[in-house]
C-alpha cells in the first residue's frame, strides 16, 4: 500500500461527521426491520441484513455498535438500545461452552456498557455495575475452559475441536484479561484454581508461535508476517502437525481477515501487559519476553499487510486466492472491488487498520519515531480510503455501513449480485461494528480524549 505520510488525524473530522450520521441510519433501519426470531444478523444480502447458521458470534456486534453509537453522539437513543438488548439477549453468550468468541460478544456489550459507567458517561448506578462485572467475571472463565494443552504450553481451542487454535481467537481472549482484572479466577476438577492471565498469555505466545511466521525457513511458504488461520495440533501427545484454513484459501496463503485479527488482537495486548506488573507475571513470565513476543509478531503482521495490500491499504481476501496473480501486481494500484476474478474483504481493512493505529501509537510512545509514524500513517491511510465510496454505503435503502466485505468465500457463503463473477457490495455485522470502533478510537484522539481501550472499564 501507498501510505500517506502527510494526512494528519484531523483531516478526517468531516468524514468521520458522515460516518456517524450515516451509521445512526444503518443502527435504527436494523433494529426496526430486522426479525430476530431468524437468528443473529450476520451479513447483508442485496443489502438487507441476513443471518447464516454456524455459530452465534455476531450478536455482541449489533448491540455494541449501538453503545458505540451513544459514545460518540451522547443520542440517549442508542443507549437505551444497546442497554436493553444486552440484558434481554446476550445471557446466553456468557455462558456459551462451544464458541471461542467471548471477547467479541461480550465485551462489546457488557464491556462497553462497563467502559461508560467507569469514564462517566453514564450515571453510576451499584447494581448495574456489578451486573456488567459479573458477567465479564464468567465469560472469561468460560472461555478460558476451552483449554488445550500442548508440549510448550496451551491454547483456547476453536469451534472445531480441541485440536484448533484459531488466529481470530487471539483478539476473543482479551475477556481473560477483563476477568483477571476483576480478580476472577477458573476453577476445575478438585477445585485446580486455574489463573487467567496466564492461561491468556499462553494462548497469546502459541498463537504468535505457531499462527505468524517469520521467515524463519518453518516451511517453503515462511514469510515475514504471514499468518495461517488455523493450527492442527495432535491432542494426543501436543504436538504441532500443519498448518490450515477454514475461511482462507489454503494454510499456505494469507486470509487477510486472519492477519487483520493478529495486527489488532497483538496491538491491544501490547498495550494490556503494560498496565501488568512484573510480579504478576512473576509466576510464568516476565515484561521483557511478553513485549519481546507480541511486538514482534504484531510488527511482522502490519509489515506483511502493507506490503501485500492494494496502494489504498483494502485488501483482497487472500493473498495467495487462486484468481489473483490475474490482477497483476495488485498491490501498486487501488483496490478494485467491481473486479471479475477476486472479491475484496473490506472488513479487514477496519480491522486491521485498529491495529495499525495502535502499534504507531504504542512505539510513538516507546519513542520510536520512524517506525511508530510509519505504522500510524498507515492506518490513516486506510481510514481516509475506507469511509468514503466505493466503500461507505450512502444508500439509505442498504443496511450495510461498509460495503464489500464477505464472510466465507471458499463456502461460497457470500452473495453475487447478477452479472457479477464474485461477490461485492455487500457488509457484515463485524465488518460494520470494527469500523464504528476504529472511528470512535480516531476521534477520541483528534479530541484529545481519554484513550480508548477495552481494559479501561476496570
Amino acid at each position: 500500500m501507498k501510505i500517506d505520510f502527510e494526512l494528519k488525524p484531523s483531516d478526517l473530522s468531516k468524514q468521520l461527521e458522515s460516518f456517524w450520521s450515516l451509521s445512526a441510519k444503518k443502527i435504527e433501519s436494523i433494529e426496526n426491520e430486522y426479525d430476530v426470531s431468524k437468528g443473529s444478523p450476520v451479513f447483508t444480502r442485496k443489502g438487507k441484513y441476513t443471518t447464516r447458521g454456524w455459530t452465534e458470534w455476531t450478536q455482541g456486534f449489533q448491540y455494541g455498535s449501538a453503545i458505540l453509537q451513544f459514545d460518540v453522539t451522547g443520542d440517549e437513543r442508542f443507549l437505551e438500545t444497546g442497554r436493553k438488548n444486552t440484558l434481554e439477549k446476550m445471557a446466553p453468550h456468557i455462558s456459551h461452552t462451544g464458541v471461542h468468541d467471548h471477547g467479541f460478544n461480550n465485551i462489546s456489550t457488557y464491556g462497553n456498557l462497563l467502559r461508560l459507567i467507569k469514564e462517566k458517561k453514564i450515571p453510576y448506578d451499584k447494581w448495574e455495575k456489578n451486573y456488567y462485572e459479573l458477567a465479564l467475571k464468567i465469560s472469561g472463565s468460560v472461555q478460558a475452559g476451552r483449554w488445550t494443552k500442548i508440549k510448550d504450553g496451551g491454547y483456547i481451542y476453536s469451534f472445531n475441536g480441541p485440536h484448533s487454535l484459531f488466529v481470530d481467537t487471539i483478539r476473543s481472549c482479551r475477556i481473560l484479561a477483563l476477568s483477571h482484572m476483576l480478580k476472577h479466577i477458573l476453577q476445575a476438577e478438585n477445585d485446580e484454581k486455574i489463573n487467567l492471565l496466564e492461561r491468556m498469555w499462553l494462548h497469546l505466545k502459541a498463537t504468535a508461535q505457531y499462527n505468524v511466521f517469520y521467515g524463519e525457513n518453518r516451511d517453503k511458504f515462511d514469510v515475514w508476517g504471514r499468518t495461517a488461520h488455523e493450527c492442527i495440533f495432535n491432542v494426543n501427545d501436543g504436538n504441532f502437525r500443519c498448518p490450515n484454513a477454514q475461511q482462507g484459501y489454503s494454510g499456505f496463503t494469507t486470509w487477510t481477515r486472519g492477519l487483520a485479527w493478529a495486527m489488532v488482537g497483538f496491538a491491544e495486548e501490547l498495550e494490556f501487559f503494560e498496565t501488568v506488573s512484573e510480579q504478576e507475571l512473576h509466576p510464568f513470565t516476565n515484561k521483557s519476553e511478553v513485549e519481546a513476543v507480541l511486538l514482534k509478531a504484531c510488527k511482522a503482521t502490519c509489515d506483511f499487510y502493507i506490503s501485500n495490500t492494494p496502494s489504498d491499504g483494502i485488501p483482497y481476501w487472500d493473498t495467495g486466492a487462486p484468481d489473483i496473480q490475474r490482477l497483476g501486481d495488485y498491490t501498486v494500484k487501488p483496490s478494485d472491488p467491481f473486479n471479475d476474478f477476486e472479491p475484496i474483504d473490506s472488513s479487514a481493512a477496519a480491522i486491521g487498520s485498529q491495529g495499525l493505529l495502535r502499534l504507531g501509537h504504542h512505539l510513538l510512545e516507546q519513542k520510536n519515531e520512524v517506525e511508530g509514524k510509519r505504522y500510524l500513517q498507515a492506518g490513516l491511510t486506510i481510514i481516509k480510503n475506507l469511509f468514503r465510496e466505493p466503500y461507505l454505503s450512502q444508500d439509505d435503502d442498504h443496511q450495510g455501513l461498509i460495503l464489500h466485505s464477505i464472510y466465507h468465500r471458499p463456502n461460497g457463503w457470500d452473495y453475487i449480485p447478477d452479472g457479477s463473477k464474485i461477490p461485492m457490495g455487500e457488509s457484515s455485522m463485524w465488518g460494520d461494528y470494527h469500523a464504528r470502533e476504529v472511528a470512535l478510537y480516531l476521534q477520541r484522539l483528534i479530541h484529545h480524549e481519554k484513550y480508548y481501550a477495552y481494559f479501561n472499564c476496570i
